[in-house]
């Protein structure tokens, strides 16, 4: 048997011992009955990815007494569903293997922390030396005095 069969049987077992109904679990977490009886037969083409799929599995775990995190976690091993890592994995494998890998993921990457935390991560520009911050104040100020001077002045008012 493998191991996703394993945590499936393991799952629906301890509903069973508990007495818990599939109707009382999808009211409580308010997951249609037909998906939890799917994840039950180890079928998760309807299940949706992510975030979701582990935020179910999560409802699923604290209405059967099971714990949670732990249960959560065995899922994201075993399911590419709800794997917080599937890009990578697949990747890696596809690497393993030779072969391009055909994964795209769901959701867009481009605005999660990870990419602020790399912007954020950057060096520093270098502080210019003295002679070069003195050049500059000392352009600066020239630049300002011409910009003033060019500029034709009001003719005083006569009353």
């Amino acid at each position: 048997m493998n191991p996703q069969l394993t945590f499936v049987n393991r799952l629906r077992r301890e509903r069973l011992r508990n007495g818990i109904a599939l109707d009382d679990i999808a009211t409580k977490s308010r997951v249609k009955r037909e998906l939890l009886e799917a994840f039950e037969n180890n079928d998760l083409t309807d299940w949706p990815k992510g975030l979701y799929a582990r935020a179910w599995v999560r409802a699923y775990a604290e209405a059967v007494g099971l714990d949670p995190a732990d249960t959560v976690d065995e899922f994201c091993r075993l399911y590419l569903h709800g794997d917080r890592r599937a890009r990578s994995t697949i990747r890696q494998i596809a690497t393993i293997t030779a072969t391009d890998s055909e994964y795209r993921d769901d959701i867009g990457h481009e605005d999660r922390r990870g990419a602020r935390r790399s912007a954020a991560r950057q060096a520093p520009p270098a502080p210019q030396p003295p002679l070069v911050q003195m050049w500059r104040a000392l352009r600066t100020r020239i630049t300002g005095l011409f910009s003033m001077a060019e500029k034709p002045r009001r003719a005083p008012r006569t009353s």
